[in-house]
């Protein structure tokens, strides 16, 4: 078995792994919200210089956000061959190995896809790509987050539940909801329907353009989101587990949140800082669903001792304090 403290240290950088994606999806949503991202005409270099080496006094106008977004890619790609590599070496799971190569193949893709955004100037099918293979890496790195946790490693996989199942079916659709505002992102219709919470008055709009089309099944899909979290919060209290009821409620404030910041992003009329904090909301709650799927198929045993729903104690005893602990930390 390999070292605690190497897999404290495993954790913990793919820990910082998926919190710097998070930071290249911010930088990312920035570079779109203030159409920046043509200010760096060429790639792999930036004005035919070394990216690490371009002079900061350059750092002016649309540069800052394209150059900023290159770097922590360049960081963020960096990490991932480091965890990729580190994850070969000590991770017994295979599984767990391999999620780890794929991680590395989805962000080179990244890499090349944002390059080729870049020299064929802006695509919309090449952008759309882009921004959906993030969200997709993204997840795969929150996973190796979750997965390399000790306790998650020391757990056992749980029978399907209601609560699992509810889970998946959230997290696909969250994603759809993403590629949704991707498209609708890079097909400039983010102000196609100019009111809210009405749609040029009416709560069906005319389908007079693809725009109007795609902006309000993005404004449909937020709703079905809604109620797909809302199951979620239902079913974790039911299942009587306070831990993952607690990460459902916490799904259901980014919903919430993310539903205000889509109406002020229309509202604002595409506020730069206010359309960027919706994409990075919008990356935060699928992380989310990420972990509570992760987390509603585990159950843990601790000292010998499993859970109370899974095995209820005989009269007059109790597990060890400990135990007890640990179990309710996953329940």
């Amino acid at each position: 078995m390999a070292d605690p403290s190497v897999s404290r240290g495993l954790h913990r950088f793919a820990v910082a792994t998926a919190a710097a994606t998070l930071l290249l999806v911010v930088a990312g949503g920035l570079v779109t919200s203030t159409e920046s991202g043509l200010s760096v005409p060429d790639w792999p270099t930036t004005y035919g210089q070394n990216p690490f080496t371009f002079p900061v006094s350059k750092w002016v106008g649309g540069i800052r956000f394209e150059h900023t977004h290159r770097l922590v890619a360049s960081t963020v790609g960096l990490m991932t061959v480091v965890l990729a590599v580190w994850l070969q070496l000590r991770e017994k799971r295979q599984w767990v190995r391999r999620l780890g190569w794929a991680a590395l193949a989805a962000v080179v893709a990244q890499g090349v896809l944002g390059g080729l955004t870049v020299l064929f100037l802006l695509p919309t099918a090449v952008s759309v790509a882009h921004a959906c293979l993030a969200q997709t890496f993204f997840g795969i790195a929150v996973t190796l987050a979750v997965v390399t946790s000790p306790r998650f490693a020391a757990g056992e996989s749980a029978p399907s539940s209601a609560v699992s199942r509810a889970s998946v079916l959230a997290t696909a659709l969250v994603f759809l909801q993403l590629l949704l505002g991707a498209v609708m992102r890079h097909t400039k219709a983010g102000l196609a329907i100019p009111d809210f919470p009405l749609a040029f008055g009416r709560l069906v709009p005319p389908m007079t353009s693809f725009a109007v089309a795609i902006h309000f099944a993005h404004r449909v899909g937020a709703v079905v989101v809604a109620c797909a979290v809302a199951a979620c919060v239902v079913l974790a209290v039911r299942a009587g587990r306070p831990g993952l009821a607690r990460m459902a409620w916490f799904m259901a404030v980014i919903v919430a949140a993310q539903g205000t910041l889509g109406a002020l992003t229309v509202l604002s009329k595409k506020d730069v800082l206010i359309t960027t904090a919706h994409v990075a909301t919008g990356a935060l709650l699928l992380g989310a669903s990420v972990v509570f799927a992760l987390i509603s198929r585990r159950s843990v045993r601790a000292a010998g001792v499993a859970l109370v729903a899974e095995r209820p104690l005989r009269a007059g005893t109790s597990p060890a304090p400990a135990a007890r602990a640990e179990v309710m930390a996953w329940k």
